[in-house]
């Protein structure tokens, strides 16, 4: 019998299909096999040495036709032959190589291999020893990038020596999304690892206005007077005439640090105040201020706070000084009008002699010497735990100059950043945060140019009874009841040349596991994040100290790119490296067998443009909002790696809160932190598909009630969303959280209306199969579970 028409056009239409099924993709590299070329250098490749010495060759071993090129070394390389390649956005494609070495060995780095630069992860298996052409292969998801970088690498993140050869370099396009209709199925039966709470972790340090004109309520700068007074780096000027007065440093005379301020008044002068004052403090109509002026001498000293230039916009408190021992004045004022340039002036009137040992100014409302109006905004944050005191700062403090009496306690100069480090806000003083914000403090000790027995003093006095020597100090300054601090940080980014007391790997290793050691040997119980940072350092770490540590830390910056989706994709794909990175490690490294060590990713961010919130004060925006979001997402995707992460930093410093002298207000990036802290699941469940240009996260609450779904729209267009639910069934009422705005610049000024804000509203029709999302957004459901 004769077959139809139309079952031979069936067929014919299979023979077809399964005949392009097997043919090759296209091989999108140029010169893939090095046969075309001139002199020494193969068509379209081109040599680059990223680190030691190493000899690059165009030469006749091949695997296939004649050519290849090769990388060799005997000191040691860290070096590729690469080129550029276009590809297209929200794409997954398909890496590989043939590779052959000889003797290679990866001194500090992995071997011989392919990766894609700049994009964690996007590398093939490492080949090192002596092996015949061998493939290796890795896929690439490409984000929003348009062009790929191509290493044939030698060395890779650390350098190696021998021979590699390269030959049939191919790249062939997987998969690419439909972005004009993005579409995913979502699996409520299919529950993945769970959200660990702190990776909404925060983290604060003493730099810039984090601290001090962020959480601090002090007004006054430098009021230990550590800079002489009229000196360009002090803000304290001197007040009135200079006829028969002197206004001196005393180092005889100390109170706190090297000395005290002296002013002398020997003759009667015309109706004047002499002394000291300071400029550019913010005050508001009818609020407080209270603070003190430690004396010594006799004399009649006026503290008077001017707000305006008239002496009906000024308040006076008269201290009557009569004794030759420093002791406390209080004061008092209430401000008559609102402005950003008060002013404070400690003057002596008549004839007199008295010492400033230190001086202190604060709003009135502040609690325990924190701001009111940023600790609010704290407590909406939520952060279940926060690092402190750095950073960079911590590889240069000792934290026994912030303990005991604060008036007493010394100013320094700030080891690692700009100003004085007043030590105001010490050990006991982040534990006090800590309960009042209801949070879990993470202490990171000084392993840089601090010694085990440093760190080991540290726990004894947060956690040792008050019997204990150092327990006993703890006790003396008014806590006997030991903080049982359970998290602790092993120093901060050793590996960095710009760390005080870096040194090499090697040795670091020895110092991590003797600081350990003094540690545990006073309270076993700590948990510990060890200092990491992806590739070499990292895996030394996990190899050398995996039974002295808990967790691991990454840290990682990015800057601004000019295109929207670009920009907000470099949090997720750096959030995504890290995760494959350590993913691997494990895989890899003996003395992780098992084992699981989590990363603890606790300085994480944008960091770019200028700085109008003091040192590394730079303003977010929308377009940074969207790429934190994101970053929330990968973590969620990758929760079984993220134990930690520490949105770096809370106020002002590259900070998600950002205040004025007088206001406090959440810049962008801080509402997709307190937003999904507060109102996320907890138990991701199985997202198929990606749905570019959006990004979709979706997690069942702890009681498996309700399901959230998280969704970022980083385009400037509106998009619409086709949602496939399995394992469940949704209510089509719930609520919606929406962050947006009217462009990808718009931010948030303290003491003005925020152009980017969380709008909430009630849902009545969800319909998972057409979600509307507005441009530049940030969009979460909470919708009840049915069945």
């Amino acid at each position: 019998m004769s077959a139809s028409p139309l079952g031979a056009l069936l067929s014919l239409w299979l023979l077809v299909a399964l005949a392009r099924a097997a043919e090759p993709a296209a091989n999108l590299l140029p010169n893939p096999s090095f046969e075309e070329g001139a002199g020494d250098t193969p068509a379209s490749w081109k040599p680059h040495t990223w680190a030691g010495k190493a000899t690059f060759t165009w030469g006749d071993v091949a695997r296939t036709g004649k050519r290849s090129v090769a990388i060799a070394s005997e000191a040691g390389a860290d070096a590729s032959w690469e080129t550029v390649v276009p590809v297209a956005p929200d794409a997954i494609y398909r890496l590989s190589a043939w590779i052959k070495t000889q003797d290679l060995k990866a001194t500090t780095g992995r071997g011989a291999l392919l990766n894609i630069h700049g994009l964690g992860g996007a590398a093939t298996p490492a080949l090192t020893g002596t092996n015949d052409w061998t493939l290796v292969e890795t896929e690439v998801v490409t984000g929003q990038r348009k062009e790929l970088h191509v290493n044939c690498l030698f060395g890779g993140w650390g350098q190696a020596t021998g021979t590699a050869w390269f030959d049939d370099v191919r790249l062939e396009l997987v998969h690419q999304a439909d972005r004009k209709n993005p579409s995913a199925v979502v699996d409520l039966s299919k529950e993945q690892a769970p959200i660990a709470p702190f990776v909404y972790g925060q983290f604060i340090e003493h730099l810039g206005r984090c601290i001090y004109g962020g959480i601090w309520a002090e007004m006054l700068e430098d009021r230990k007077f550590a800079n002489l007074v009229g000196s360009p780096q002090s803000p304290w000027r001197r007040l009135g005439g200079e006829v028969g007065v002197s206004i001196t440093t005393d180092v005889e005379r100390p109170y706190v640090g090297s000395w005290s301020v002296k002013i002398s008044v020997t003759e009667r002068a015309p109706d004047d105040a002499y002394g000291i004052a300071q400029g550019g403090l913010g005050v508001v109509e009818g609020k407080e201020y209270v603070g003190r002026v430690v004396l010594a001498g006799r004399g009649t000293l006026e503290a008077t706070l001017a707000w305006g230039g008239e002496d009906t916009q000024r308040q006076t408190a008269r201290i009557a000084v009569d004794g030759e021992d420093f002791k406390p004045y209080p004061i008092r004022f209430k401000a008559g009008a609102s402005t950003d340039n008060a002013s404070i002036a400690l003057g002596l009137r008549g004839v007199g002699t008295v010492w400033l040992g230190t001086a202190s100014l604060m709003p009135a409302d502040n609690v325990g010497g924190m701001r009111a109006d940023t600790l609010a905004l704290l407590k909406e944050l939520d952060a279940p735990i926060y690092r402190w005191p750095g950073g960079n700062f911590v590889s240069g403090y000792d934290w026994r100059d912030g303990i005991g009496p604060r008036d007493k306690r010394p100013p320094r100069k700030n080891p690692a950043w700009q100003g004085i480090e007043h030590n105001d806000f010490g050990i006991d003083e982040f534990i006090a945060f800590c309960r009042e914000l209801r949070t879990e403090p993470l202490v990171v000790v000084n392993t840089g140019l601090g010694s085990p027995e440093l760190a080991a003093a540290l726990v004894e006095y947060c956690n040792g009874p008050a019997t204990s020597p150092w327990g006993k100090r703890r006790a003396a300054n008014g806590h006997p009841e030991p903080y049982a601090v359970t998290w602790w940080g092993v120093g901060n980014e050793m590996y960095g040349n710009w760390q005080l007391g870096h040194t090499t790997l090697e040795r670091y290793v020895v110092r991590h596991n003797e600081t350990v050691r003094a540690m545990r040997a006073v309270d076993p119980k700590v948990k510990l994040v060890a200092v990491g940072a992806t590739g070499r350092w990292s895996e030394a770490m996990l190899a050398g100290c995996a039974d002295a540590m808990d967790m691991l830390s990454e840290h990682f910056y990015c800057g601004e790119k000019p295109d929207l989706e670009q920009h907000v994709a470099q949090i997720p794909d750096n959030v995504r490296a890290k995760a494959l990175a350590h993913s691997a490690y494990h895989q890899r490294i003996p003395a992780l067998r098992g084992k699981k060590i989590p990363i603890a990713l606790d300085e994480w961010n944008y960091w770019y443009g200028k700085h109008p919130y003091g040192e590394l004060g730079t303003q977010y925006f929308l377009k940074d909002a969207l790429g934190i979001a994101r970053g929330l997402h990968e973590m969620f995707r990758h929760a079984e790696w993220f134990g930690m992460a520490n949105y770096a930093q809370t106020v002002n410093v590259i900070g998600c809160i950002k205040t004025s002298k007088t206001a406090a207000a959440f810049d962008t990036t801080g509402l997709p932190l307190a937003l999904y802290r507060r109102h996320f699941g907890t138990v991701p469940v199985q997202v198929i598909g990606r749905p570019v240009p959006l990004d979709l996260a979706v997690a069942l609450t702890q009681d498996r009630k309700s399901v959230t779904i998280g969704i970022v729209n980083p385009t400037t267009e509106g998009a619409k969303l086709k949602l496939d639910v399995r394992g469940g069934a949704l209510g089509r009422a719930g609520t919606r959280y929406l962050i947006t705005g009217p462009d990808p610049m718009a931010c948030n000024v303290p003491g003005k209306d925020p152009a980017v804000k969380i709008a909430q509203t009630a849902v009545a029709d969800f319909d998972p199969a057409a979600v509307a999302l507005p441009p530049m957004s940030i969009v979460l459901y909470v919708l009840p579970i049915t069945r």
